[in-house]
């Protein structure tokens, strides 16, 4: 397979396995202090992906090794997600930075996208090895509540 075509499906995969941890970890992020409005600080963070770790463990019975393999993938997902937000600095204001003049900055548009394809390039490997530790750690039952949750994510999750 070429390179290019290669690196471009490594990097669309990690994304997609990148956002869909974000995005599985969102869900479930009521009781934490925040609500969507800013950037969340590091204590309130750290409570959200304990509330997640905590929510998870029940609704799928974890053992303790399971448990430590998922606190692990959401430790590997906050790293990218700070790597992917370096600074603080949230999409929206990189976006509101872009249109601020009078005409959209596309230069700086397309260095953020590489910029991002690369982090989430340079992180895959490790997103995929803790989701693929954690998956795989599962008994084919709680691995079947997992893909049922993940064919209702639309439609709220555990939370009905």
């Amino acid at each position: 397979m070429r390179t290019w075509i290669k690196n471009t499906l490594i990097a669309a995969l990690g994304a997609s396995v990148a956002l869909g941890g974000m995005a599985f970890a969102s869900n479930v992020r009521d009781g934490c202090g925040w609500h969507g409005h800013g950037s969340m600080n590091e204590a309130d963070s750290a409570k959200f992906r304990e509330k997640m770790v905590e929510r998870a463990s029940s609704v799928l019975e974890l053992d303790a090794t399971q448990r430590q393999h998922l606190v692990a993938l959401g430790e590997t997902l906050h790293a990218q997600r700070q790597n992917f937000m370096p600074g603080g600095t949230h999409p929206r204001e990189q976006l509101q930075a872009l249109i601020a003049g009078e005409r959209f900055d596309a230069t700086r548009a397309q260095t953020l996208v590489l910029e991002k394809t690369e982090v989430v390039r340079s992180a895959s490997p490790a997103v995929i090895a803790a989701m693929a530790t954690f998956y795989d750690s599962l008994k084919p039952e709680q691995q079947q509540k997992l893909r049922d949750f993940m064919a209702r994510r639309g439609h709220h999750g555990w939370r009905g």
